[in-house]
């Protein structure tokens, strides 16, 4: 193996669900530099005994470079982990644009993002025939600011799936600017720590969602999903399985 720094996205929190490249790249790896405050440690456990791991919790973002840099020079593999999948807000290409300053090799593998993990514990379809076939990926404007088209407001006129990261500590603001698009009846989902042993499933409405994710106190690390797919009622199956269409596309 090339000594670079490899990207893994190490999944929504089971440690299962690290993919088997992802994994063999840890058992291997001189140096993690992990994020500890997502990152479940136990996707750690495959890793040699004397890796040398860094929390990037406690990093910014030249001391992260600095780190693997120094290893590059001594010939070491750096495993960067982070969340899910690595280019979901991930915070990879700030990192990638120092690396090619540095002329580094780097590579990405990716991961199960917390997403896929969320509709897996919904037991959900995000893209249902006649119901849904588009899923929005988005976040509400905070420290990051975001262009007006691209803010949820503007995006729940579409009324297609939308799938909402970083969001939950400000609920009842997303849910206001949610309603100038869809109904007060649409259903919703909050999914806390998907896949995570401590997982919690909230569901509701657009008019209710707000107050039962108060009562259950959940302030972070939770996904907001939003959309008739939640609760498609009767619909069209889908015509891949159809007994008239070609098998190739199967």
């Amino acid at each position: 193996m090339t000594v670079k720094v490899i990207f893994i996205g190490a999944g929504p929190g089971d440690p299962d669900l690290i993919t088997v490249k992802g994994r063999k790249v840890i058992e291997k790896a001189d140096v993690i530099i992990y994020a500890g405050s997502l990152v479940n440690k136990d996707v750690l456990a495959p890793r040699k005994e004397n890796c040398d791991v860094h929390n990037s919790a406690y990093l910014n973002l030249e001391e992260t470079i600095d780190i693997m840099a120094k290893a590059i020079e001594e010939d070491k593999l750096v495993a960067r982990v982070h969340t899910g999948d690595p280019a979901i807000y991930g915070a990879i290409g700030e990192q990638i644009r120092e690396l090619k300053k540095l002329n580094i090799e780097y590579e990405i593998i990716p991961g199960v993002s917390s997403l896929f993990g969320t509709a897996s514990a919904l037991e959900a379809e995000l893209t249902i025939p006649e119901v849904s076939q588009s899923v929005i990926i988005t976040r509400p404007a905070g420290r990051t600011p975001k262009k007006e088209l691209e803010s949820i407001r503007s995006f729940s006129k579409h009324n297609a799936t939308m799938c909402i990261f970083l969001g939950i500590s400000m609920i009842d603001k997303v849910v206001d600017e949610l309603l100038e698009g869809y109904t007060e009846d649409t259903p919703v989902a909050v999914v806390k720590k998907a896949t995570w042993p401590d997982q919690e499933i909230i569901r509701g409405t657009l008019k209710d969602i707000a107050g039962k994710v108060k009562d259950a106190n959940i302030t972070k690390t939770a996904m907001i999903v939003v959309g008739d797919v939640l609760d498609p009622g009767d619909f069209t199956p889908s015509k891949l399985y159809d007994a008239n269409f070609k098998h190739e596309y199967r």
